[in-house]
This record gives C-alpha cells, sequence and structure tokens, in this order.
C-alpha cells in the first residue's frame, strides 16, 4: 500500500547542482519544499567536476559575452544570467562561507580547491532554509492530470506538490545517477527531447602510434578540425595522449564538433606541435639543431626540440633513417620533418561516450520552456533547471553555470 507523504509546495527531483540550488531558492522564498535523490547522498557529479576541485563558473561578467560562449542557443540563458549570473554565483558562495579565486581563462574555483567545500556550503543552504531532503529515494513514475502534474510515485510513497522542478541532468557520468530517465518521463508527457549526445568527451583514435604515448601532455599546441580538407574548428592548449586516443582540455573542447561531423563523414584532426614559429622559423630552428649535433645520429638530434617520448613516434612518420647522421640528412627530409611537425595529422575513430562525457548535448526542446521563468510551456507546473535543459557550454565553468542559473530562477519562479 502506497504511503503519502503531506504535500509540499515544490518538489524537486534531482540533488545536482541544480537541483539544489533550485531546492534552496524555493525555501529561502517561503515555499515548503521537498528534494527528493535517488543516491544516498547529494551532489555526487558536482564532486567530480574541475577533476575534483570544482570549477563553480566563470569570471565572464559580460551577459553577452557570456551567453555567446553557449553557442547558438545561448540567448536562451540571458535572462536567467541576468538574474543570477557570475557576479551573483561568486556573491552567493562567499556569503556561505565558500572563500573564492579566479585562474587561467577567468576560471572560479574555491581557494581550498576542493569540490567537497562546494557541496558543503550548498547542504548549509539546504539545512538553513528547511529543505527536506530525501536520499536514496528514486522516481518511478510521475502522476499528471488535466494538463497538470499531480505527484510523484517513488517505491512505497507517494508525494504531491503545487509545483515540480526536474533536475535529473543528462546522460553523462551514468555511474554518478545521471542515466537520463527524465528524458523518458518528459516524452510521455508530452515534451520533445532533442537528439542527445555526449560533449566534453575524450576522442579515440585510429593510429596505434597515439595510444603509444598513453600519459604523455603536451601544452600550448594548436588542434585543427578539418573535413574534406575544409577546416571545420580549431583549439588551442593542451592535449593528453591516452591509451585510447587523446583527451585534455583542448580535445574535449573539440569533441561535440567532431562528433557532429563524424556523422556526415571522416574527420582529420591536425595537431601543430609549434604553433610560435612558422615553417621557415621552424625549419631554421632544426638546421640550428643539425649542426649542433651534425655528427651524432638523427634519432640524437631532437632532444631539444620535442619531449623524449614523442621523438621515435616522429622519427617513424618522418621516413628518416633514425641512425643516419644529421649532417647528411637532406633539405627534402628536413622540411619534411618541418611540415610533420606543423601538421602531425591523426584519423578519430568515434567520440567515447556518455561514460566518459562531462556534459550530454541535447535535451528538453528550449521552445518547450519559458526562458523567464523555467516553466514548461506544456504542463503548467513544471519547471527545469540545469542539463536536463538542451544547452551545453565549454569547459571553464560554464556548464555549472547554467546549473546555477536556471536553478536559481526555477526556484523562484516557482514559489512566486
Amino acid at each position: 500500500m502506497l504511503k503519502k507523504i503531506e504535500d509540499f509546495d515544490v518538489a524537486v527531483v534531482g540533488a545536482g547542482p541544480a537541483g539544489m540550488i533550485a531546492a534552496g531558492r524555493a525555501a529561502e522564498m517561503g515555499s515548503k519544499v521537498v528534494l527528493i535523490e535517488k543516491n544516498p547522498r547529494p551532489g555526487r557529479k558536482l564532486l567530480l567536476t574541475g577533476k575534483g576541485r570544482c570549477n563553480i563558473t566563470n569570471a565572464e561578467f559580460d551577459l553577452r559575452k557570456m551567453t555567446e560562449r553557449y553557442g547558438k542557443k545561448g540567448n536562451f540563458l540571458f535572462h536567467a544570467l541576468s538574474v543570477f549570473g557570475p557576479k551573483e554565483t561568486v556573491s552567493f558562495f562567499e556569503k556561505l562561507g565558500l572563500r573564492t579565486k579566479i585562474e587561467r581563462g577567468n576560471r572560479v574555483f574555491p581557494v581550498s580547491d576542493r569540490a567537497v567545500d562546494v557541496l558543503e556550503s550548498l547542504e548549509r543552504y539546504l539545512f538553513k532554509y528547511k529543505v527536506v531532503f530525501m536520499p536514496g529515494s528514486e522516481v518511478i513514475g510521475i502522476i499528471k492530470k488535466e494538463g497538470r502534474i499531480k505527484g510523484l510515485r517513488l517505491k512505497g510513497t507517494e508525494i504531491s506538490a503545487k509545483n515540480y522542478i526536474l533536475c535529473t541532468g543528462g546522460k553523462s557520468y551514468p555511474k554518478t545517477g545521471s542515466t537520463g530517465e527524465g528524458f523518458k518521463w518528459l516524452e510521455a508527457l508530452g515534451h520533445k527531447i532533442e537528439k542527445l549526445s555526449p560533449a566534453l568527451t575524450p576522442i579515440i583514435i585510429k593510429e596505434s602510434w597515439a595510444k603509444e604515448l598513453q600519459g604523455l601532455s603536451l601544452k600550448n599546441v594548436d588542434l585543427g578540425i578539418f573535413q574534406a580538407e575544409k577546416k571545420q574548428g580549431s583549439e588551442f592548449g593542451e592535449c593528453l595522449f591516452t591509451h585510447f586516443g587523446l583527451s585534455g582540455p583542448i580535445i574535449l573542447e573539440a569533441s561535440k564538433k567532431v562528433g557532429e561531423l563524424l556523422e556526415t563523414g571522416k574527420v582529420d584532426l591536425v595537431l601543430d606541435l609549434k604553433p610560435g614559429l612558422d615553417f621557415e622559423k621552424l625549419d631554421k630552428r632544426i638546421q640550428r639543431d643539425f649542426e649542433k649535433y651534425q655528427n651524432k645520429a638523427f634519432k640524437n638530434c631532437l632532444i631539444d626540440l620535442l619531449p623524449r617520448r614523442l621523438i621515435p613516434v616522429v622519427i617513424r612518420l618522418s621516413g628518416i633513417d633514425p641512425e643516419k647522421k644529421a649532417n647528411s640528412v637532406k633539405k627534402e627530409e628536413r622540411q619534411n620533418l618541418a611540415k610533420l611537425l606543423k601538421s602531425l595529422k591523426m584519423t578519430p575513430d568515434r567520440l567515447l561516450g556518455f561514460e566518459e562525457a562531462i556534459v550530454t548535448s541535447g535535451g528538453v526542446c528550449l521552445k518547450e520552456i519559458d526562458d523567464k521563468t523555467m516553466r514548461s510551456k506544456i504542463i503548467s507546473n513544471l519547471f527545469f533547471a540545469g542539463e536536463i535543459i538542451d544547452i551545453d557550454g565549454p569547459s571553464g565553468g560554464f556548464n555549472l553555470q547554467n546549473c546555477w542559473s536556471t536553478g536559481y530562477l526555477a526556484g523562484q519562479s516557482a514559489s512566486a
């Protein structure tokens, strides 16, 4: 027999960043709020962000520039960001006792470099405003009647509320609980779900030599994305070779574009290992190294130019005899080596997938959400926040800011 829990003003499903701030804001506005989470503790995915350091936002205070970072759909977030943007986010956490700092790329981190401190700040917020937290409680059904949600069915329990906020996340990192069930519920309720795909995810590379370099990190390199010999995009920064191919900041940023292009055909990734030197300057640099080591074998002449682990691979790809003396390397061979260093080509096979993706691209169709309130245009007492919405941004605090902004606005709207 179902045990019915007392009625609430607002029921929030999903205790990730969006759900926690939505529940806290709704309670702060005076509503009686319940926060339902299937995991034993809240914020499981939050603890993984920023490699455990939690990049809470990006200190881009020009909201027009901020929305541009989310791409074509960024304007949808303008109102939410104007209500609760990066400035408000930093102030919010500082008031909760979390000191912050700004690092490279305007990334904002807690001074402690501990994601758990961010989570504990949010837990204090929930406790202060008496949010009823129900951990280990999985929603198994939504009760709908006459265009409104009447209740949530949990195992052995039923919960009813005036308004509901869905913050169940996407499909990325399913081990944290983001398994995508929220999308199934919403389709059943009549909402359109835009195609789901992994974003900010590593890339599997076909070339075996890339996998031989597992663990090698290259800083300050330029990545070009090509299809049919036409450049489709580029990234600059750090990449990391892994046992399956490529990861690291520039690879994660490029992954969404690569995934889209792979659907229409072959894609080439081209690394410029020496972006600070044009071809002529690099050729002269190689000449100087060859003169310095003129009586040594070619395989011993690249030590000043490349990371030690990369040298055997470059030698192999160059086609130059590794035992050949530096002063015997022909001009054509040397220039081919320079070309190789300026355009080290790799072939993506596929993206690693949702298991390792930081965020999910796709979600609830933006046309079906009121951007001023985060209310569903189909179900009058349903609101959305966070990754479940069809919007995602680059790394650097943008995706968490999406959660804070939409969560805060949804909580405020559901309590109005």
